[in-house]
């Protein structure tokens, strides 16, 4: 099952809306087939791994991440091609999500008298697929906030300056976070301030985010922005076609909600203090990666998060993750407690 979760990881670029998945098929206590599903619209793991043996695997056991799909969608059943291959075991990490088709898989492969076992490195299984699942689950992407800032916590001198927080390593490997999501996620007044490109450029992984935008005031109108180039598609939520709360602001959770009935299963957010503040408030960033550099910049510097908090027990505590240097930056990740 490790294995079959390695080669799931293979497919984070291309496989857009659908699951990581990765499978491996064991006779005789030996490897015989391994596949994943590389790219939206195309073949299943099961079938990928299937296909180099010819369909045949009479008698053999099979590892796969996530239960095998018991539907025809973009490609046939891979429950009904199992049987059909002869596979005596199969073996899952994680139930289908969707509450439409979970446990279909495992009643057709049971129902042809095959042993089915789920529940082998579940955990691991679901983290791998967390923007998948949850956007199954509850309609809503997986939002990641990505934050540069000093080691005192400021994002930006109060002239509004940034460039650079950190160093060319923290900033290579920011494109390589923005390549594994799905949209990018920023505010109108970022995008007047700094006319960012808001795309991947790393010249060996082809992916492609949507550029997304949270413009409650219909200010960004301007064609030459660099947003609106050609190198990604671009949406701009504003009140024209988002849900508004009384107090003006477009209602995050609705542009998140539409962002899922699109197929979007993770969103990275790189936006400046009061976009952050609000998506916290309203509790829909799943996780945070933070960036810190070497250097302090000051009191009059702006802080990474607009929320004012009064007393030590309101303050918002992070559960750390992971922690690492990239060059001479510390990158944290974090989740709230």
């Amino acid at each position: 099952m490790s294995l079959a979760l390695k080669l799931a990881r293979q497919g984070r670029y291309g496989v857009k809306s659908n699951p990581m998945v990765g499978c491996v098929i064991v006779k005789a206590h030996k490897i015989i087939a391994q596949g994943y599903h590389q790219n939206f619209g195309g073949a299943h793991a099961e079938i990928d791994a299937l296909a180099q043996i010819n369909h045949q695997a009479q008698d053999a056991t099979l590892y796969v991440n996530l239960e095998p799909c018991a539907h025809q969608g973009k490609t046939p059943p891979c429950a009904q091609a199992i049987i059909d291959a002869g596979i005596k075991e199969v073996v899952i990490a994680t139930l289908d999500p969707n509450p439409l088709v979970s446990g279909k898989g495992v009643a057709m492969l049971e129902n042809a008298n095959l042993t089915v076992r789920a529940g082998l490195l579940e955990n691991e299984s679901r983290e791998l697929n967390r923007g998948f699942i949850k956007r199954m689950e509850t309609g809503l992407p997986f939002v990641t906030c990505k934050i540069a800032m000093s080691l005192d916590g400021k994002t930006s001198l109060s002239s509004g300056q940034s460039k650079w927080i950190t160093g060319e390593q923290a900033r290579a490997n920011v494109q390589k976070l923005r390549a594994k999501n799905q949209a990018i996620l920023t505010g109108s007044g970022t995008i007047l301030a700094d006319n960012p490109s808001m795309t991947v450029r790393l010249e060996d992984i082809n992916s492609i985010p949507l550029r997304v935008v949270i413009d409650s005031k219909n200010q960004i109108s301007d064609s030459t922005l660099n947003i609106f180039s050609n190198d990604a598609a671009t949406q701009i939520f504003n009140p024209s076609n988002t849900k508004t709360l009384s107090t003006g602001k477009l209602d995050l959770q609705d542009v998140l909600l539409q962002l899922g009935k699109q197929g979007i299963n993770s969103v990275l957010l790189e936006a400046g203090p009061k976009l952050i503040g609000a998506m916290v408030k309203d509790n829909l960033v799943d996780e945070f990666v933070i960036y810190s550099a070497p250097i302090l910049m000051g009191s009059d510097a702006i802080s990474m998060i607009d929320i004012a908090i009064q007393e030590m027990d309101k303050c918002l505590a992070l559960k750390i993750k992971d922690i690492r240097m990239i060059g001479k930056d510390i990158k944290i990740t974090a989740t709230l407690k």
